[in-house]
């Protein structure tokens, strides 16, 4: 008899919706329980965290009884998230944001701008609207945060003698309002209400955390609100470009995840909203990512200034320049938003995490490793910038030179890698492929700069790391290895021909992109690199990682398999969330999404990976600046 498997507690990962404000985000599972919300920045402790375990919180509003809704969508160009709900007596329609609004003047402690503020700024409250549409329908709310990852139970008090406001606090984050029209009810460590809504009728709620525990008071305020919320983002997408093509919806929802994931008083964009989503389900491959990897960096300013966004560009890497570096003028692999370089990883214990994949962390551990890429993820960026602004700011100079000394002083040693092994270290290819960017885009800064000295010295330099890669880099078939020390693959090397280190015509090139794509794969999707040929210091197995996937798109463009190219993609888009999100992972057999979520690298990826299929099409010419910008390469890949 067959093994009949039990449905999960939980909502599939990729069931979720994800809210921002730009200052903290949150996701809403289908039945309308928000599950997670950390406060009162994105990295803080949750509230709502019943994405880690069943028991650390939530706050659900919808109609009673019903549990799956009727429909479920992202109001076009906007991060606000509207659910229709089909009960036996009528019709529901309910409206979910992170509230933004005007500027208002100071900022509140403890937010420290060190960008220049917009116009906008988050109101510090999440506001749900409710309208019945047709029937009449019972609509329940219950808000049961719990502070402290879970650890602490609210403490709840009215603030009105009405029942309409009620304050809870107890926990080490800031303290919470809840306003309804509903009748609001405490008991214990939760509130509840429930009204019947008949046709035309419409009620609310906002939860707020802001200093003054503003929110509005009535359901024509809350619409108003959050009508203003979908006109800020709606307004910040229409100053992108996007392609007049059948798959601009996925790279607009992908622009709107980046800018969600974005911390607007510091510019830096996090690597996902959660932390300890399993890479393997029940797996111990759990990690906190609600930081900011110094590897993201080149693919980010190469994305935004792809679209054309340029303002939140230029916020990232000014936040670049601001980092506190080590002794040796290095940066670090990764940093917290607010720029903290401390990132000490800690297990919750109390925590049995989604679907039991233990265990939850919090911090990562990574921060204190030597990854050799590191370099040339920022000075990629960099150059990316200069070269779509034409200038570069004064400010960066120490920045340069700094890191490109540092890639000339440790290219030759073994790292960790751009997966962050926990084992031995190794002389990753990748690392060594990301030093040559370093020195290689240093030179050409230095030349642009009018720097005489550095600029020839950085190239002779990168041109000794070019020729090891090729006499210790490369296997007996011609292909590029992982390191050193193995014959193995890594999906990291479809990097090869994106950063131009040979011509896309090279025949290593071509070997190692097929090669991946043929050896490194799973029912078609790319693989990071396989568990056993690794030493990883981790067990079990993991999914297909979708960058590399996405990676895959671009590198079998760059080598002109166009077609090939465009059926991944078109397989790959038509994997994504019901809502168009992406995780970090599939699992390749079922296409269950894997990993923490929504994840920037995905969306960083998919952007260059699209824009090269459309531009592939000819469809090149309805993009601006370095998007499809692929320079002109000569033999030795070059960039001219």
């Amino acid at each position: 008899m067959a093994n009949v498997q039990h449905a999960s507690a939980f909502p599939a990962i990729a069931d979720y919706g994800f809210l921002s404000d730009c200052h903290t985000g949150a996701l809403i599972a289908h039945d309308g329980t928000v599950e997670w919300l950390c406060l009162p920045r994105f990295d803080g402790p949750s509230v709502f965290g019943a994405l880690l375990d069943r028991g650390a919180g939530s706050f659900r509003l919808g109609p009673y009884g019903t549990q799956v809704p009727g429909g479920r969508r992202y109001e076009p160009g906007t991060n606000i998230i509207e659910t229709t709900w089909m009960t036996p007596t009528g019709w529901l329609v309910v409206r979910d944001a992170l509230v933004i609004g005007p500027w208002h003047g100071e900022p509140e402690p403890p937010t420290e701008n060190t960008r220049p503020p917009t116009d906008h700024e988050a109101r510090g409250s999440l506001v749900r609207h409710v309208v019945c549409t047709q029937g009449e329908v019972q609509v329940e709310l219950i808000c049961e945060p719990l502070f402290d990852y879970g650890a602490t139970e609210a403490i709840w008090s009215a603030a009105d003698g009405m029942g309409g406001t009620v304050d809870a606090g107890g926990g080490e984050g800031p303290p919470l309002r809840l306003r309804s029209d509903l009748r609001l009810g405490i008991e214990g460590n939760r509130v509840r209400a429930r009204h019947t809504l008949r046709e035309g009728e419409s009620c609310f709620s906002a939860l707020s955390w802001n200093a003054e525990l503003e929110g509005p008071t009535t359901a024509a305020e809350a619409l108003a609100q959050i009508d203003e919320t979908a006109h800020y983002w709606r307004s910040w997408l229409a100053a992108g470009h996007f392609p007049d093509h059948p798959w601009r919806v996925y790279l607009q929802r992908a622009a709107l995840v980046l800018k969600g994931l974005t911390y607007a008083p510091t510019g830096a964009t996090m690597a996902a909203l959660t932390t300890s989503l399993p890479e393997t389900p029940h797996g111990e491959r759990n990690w906190d990512y609600r930081y900011t990897w110094m590897r993201d960096a080149t693919f980010t300013l190469w994305a935004m200034h792809s679209l054309g966004l340029d303002w939140e560009a230029d916020d990232f890497l000014e936040f670049v320049a601001d980092l506190g570096r080590n002794k040796d003028g290095s940066l670090q692999i990764m940093y917290g938003i607010g720029g903290e370089r401390d990132l000490k990883e800690k297990v919750l214990d109390h925590l049995h995490g989604y679907e039991g994949a233990v265990p939850v962390r919090i911090g990562n551990a990574a921060y204190s490793q030597r990854q050799n890429d590191v370099y040339g993820a920022v000075l990629d960026s960099v150059y990316l910038h200069a070269k779509s602004n034409g200038y570069l700011p004064q400010g960066l100079w120490p920045v340069i030179v700094d890191q490109a000394d540092c890639a000339a002083k440790a290219w030759r040693e073994p790292d960790q890698g751009i997966w962050e092994a926990r084992g031995e270290p190794k002389h990753y290819v990748s690392s060594k492929l990301m030093c040559w960017v370093a020195l290689d885009r240093a030179a050409r800064l230095a030349e642009l700069r009018g720097e005489e000295e550095k600029g020839p010295e950085w190239q002779r330099e990168a041109e000794e790391v070019r020729n090891d890669i090729l006499e210790h880099g490369v296997s007996a078939r011609g292909v590029f290895r992982q390191h050193y020390e193995t014959d193995a693959l890594d999906a990291s090397l479809l990097l090869i021909p994106i950063v131009r280190f040979l011509a896309s015509d090279d025949k290593r090139v071509r070997a190692t992109v097929l090669a991946i794509a043929k050896e490194l794969t799973d029912h078609g999707l790319v693989l990071r690199y396989r568990v056993d040929e690794t030493d990883d210091g981790l067990s079990g197995k993991e999914g297909t990682f979708l960058i590399c996937s996405f990676w895959l798109v671009s590198a079998l463009s760059e080598i002109g398999r166009s077609d090939r190219a465009r059926r991944l993609c078109e397989r790959l888009l038509a994997q994504s969330s019901p809502l168009y999100l992406y995780a970090e992972e599939l699992e390749a057999d079922s296409g269950r999404h894997l990993g923490n979520y929504p994840q920037a690298f995905t969306h960083l990826a998919l952007i260059n990976a699209v824009l090269h299929v459309i531009g592939d099409e000819g469809g090149g010419d309805q993009l601006r600046g370095p998007s499809l910008d692929r320079f002109v390469t000569d033999d030795s890949g070059h960039r001219h």
